[in-house]
């Protein structure tokens, strides 16, 4: 059974863990040994303190959100996934494809809404070629350009490689010129090449994930980073899907935000395995916060982790609770009970009764001044209309 169903062994004052919270503090970087040892073995309260330590050490006692709507343009998929609900064949019932009408919509809805932020990603439609999915960046551009377009994983900047037989700098080049702003982290699951054929094979491996997001940040396009757990994997394979995103940043500084993904297991091929606890889930979001001290953000995703533990989150080193999120369909599909998406008001409550001020940002992290459905940016001291 994975590791989720281990309890920690080691007490607070654990001589271990003393040592760890003493290098960080004195802002030294932790090993993956000492990552394995606060997976499986760390008391989860006092790891949760001094993860609370770091995210108040950068960004006291605010928690950022933001206004964003999302876009699945398709679930129609060549890929079969064994820990995915929304992908369909071309001739189920459920197959759709979004047409440029409906895309018009859907973002000029984000736009009376007050979003800043579409949030695009979807299937790989065998049937639709690159420039289907090139013009649909550009309707949304066109239609509402002050919204940041956040889209397409790695995992489709691959399949839209394949389709062009171009290179991935190409693609990525021929996407910002259409309106493309940054990259989701999705697609990354777990890198490691003992998990990743389980779950899902075929698909873009780990390499070529930490390839692409490498030359999304050459290009100047920002990216988030997930990892997928409480599946199949294990221990040793969380950490070193951890290192190899510290690495990255290390090299390019390219990634905005860490992102762990709470693995829902209803209505997938792997619904045997039991949804992850809220222990495990606030344990990835400390582990994340300790080993991951060259990343500004930890974003405790609510749709995936329910409200009241995303809620604790916030004092176990999350920063960010993402956003409104209205439309999402991929997590919903494998069983998220979560509404489809929660007023700022809502987002307000989860933030303060956790004990914390909510700050809205944009996608790239600059404050939001907000009159309603009008917006600006401070960037610099100096604000940015819209």
């Amino acid at each position: 059974m994975v590791s989720q169903q281990q309890q920690a062994t080691a007490r607070p004052d654990d001589p271990r863990f003393l040592e760890i919270a003493r290098r960080v503090r004195q802002g030294e970087r932790l090993t993956l040994e000492d990552g394995l040892y606060l997976d499986r073995e760390a008391d989860l309260m006092a790891m949760g303190r001094l993860a609370n330590e770091v995210r108040e050490k950068r960004h006291g006692n605010i928690t950022f959100y933001n206004t964003n709507i999302h876009l699945n343009p398709t679930n129609v998929c060549v890929y079969r996934c064994r820990f995915c609900a929304f992908r369909a064949d071309l001739r189920d019932e459920k197959a759709y494809a979004f047409t440029d009408d409906q895309a018009r919509e859907r973002i000029l809805e984000a736009r009376s809404r007050g979003a800043t932020e579409i949030h695009v990603v979807g299937g790989l439609h065998h049937q639709k070629k690159f420039d289907w999915y090139v013009n649909l960046i550009r309707v949304l551009h066109e239609t509402c350009p002050e919204i940041h377009i956040k889209a397409w994983t790695a995992v489709e900047i691959a399949w839209f490689s394949f389709l062009t037989k171009k290179p991935v700098d190409w693609v990525l080049s021929e996407m910002k010129a259409a309106g493309l702003g940054s990259l989701p982290g999705g697609g990354a699951e777990i890198f490691h090449d003992e998990v990743r054929p389980q779950i899902c094979e075929h698909k873009a491996d780990g390499e070529n994930w930490i390839r692409i997001h490498r030359a999304a940040h050459q290009l100047g396009l920002r990216s988030n980073a997930t990892m997928l757990y409480g599946h199949v994997e294990r221990a040793e394979h969380r950490l070193d899907h951890l290192m190899r995103l510290r690495s990255l940043q290390d090299e390019t500084g390219g990634f905005q935000t860490f992102i762990p993904l709470a693995f829902h297991p209803d209505n997938t091929k792997l619904a045997h395995i039991p949804k992850p606890t809220a222990r495990m889930d606030l344990r990835m979001v400390s582990l994340a916060r300790l080993m991951l001290d060259n990343f500004d953000h930890i974003k405790a995703y609510w749709i995936m982790l329910g409200e009241e533990t995303a809620q604790v989150a916030q004092s176990f080193g999350a920063d960010d609770l993402d956003g409104t999120v209205v439309h999402e369909l991929i997590y919903h599909d494998a069983g998220a009970k979560t509404p489809e998406g929660l007023t700022v008001s809502k987002l307000h409550r989860l933030i303060q009764e956790a004990g914390r001020v909510p700050v809205e940002r944009d996608t790239l992290y600059r404050r939001v001044v907000r009159e309603g459905a009008k917006w600006s940016v401070e960037s610099d001291g100096k604000t940015i209309g819209v």
